[in-house]
């Protein structure tokens, strides 16, 4: 009998040693579902302070101002930076402040905003890209 238990403890702590098994579509699906409800609460992947990583911490409130959409993008921090949307085809301008804001298009439907030393990616629909 005591055979019997020390072989099943062997093998228990065999099993224990073994490196756990990471299922790589199933982390996937999670990140991907994850990272579409940080999109539903208003969360934008954002490089702050000339990180090298983008975080989807940022959030962006909307407001329709007298020149047009204003987006109030808001740091975890508390700072933030204010964006008019443009008709004229450039996407966005800095809203306030003494620095401007560059644009780059990172795919179809979406655009990188940098000002200063804080890079935002934002949701944009792109004129004349077509879907992949």
């Amino acid at each position: 009998m005591s055979t019997r238990i020390s072989n099943l403890l062997l093998l228990l702590a065999l099993g224990a040693c073994q490196e756990p098994r990471t299922d790589t579509k199933v982390l996937a699906k999670v990140e991907a579902a994850q990272d579409d409800a940080a999109v539903e609460d208003g969360r934008v992947k954002c490089a702050l302070a000339g990180a090298a990583a983008f975080r989807r911490v940022c959030t962006v409130d909307r407001e329709q101002g007298p020149e047009g959409l204003i987006l109030t993008i808001h740091h975890p921090d508390g700072g933030f930076r204010r964006l008019l949307v443009t008709r004229d085809g450039r996407g966005v301008v800095a809203a306030d402040g003494a620095q401007s804001a560059t644009v780059a298009i990172v795919d179809a439907n979406e655009i990188e905003v940098a000002v200063g030393s804080d890079i935002y990616r934002l949701p944009a629909t792109i004129r004349g890209a077509t879907g992949a």
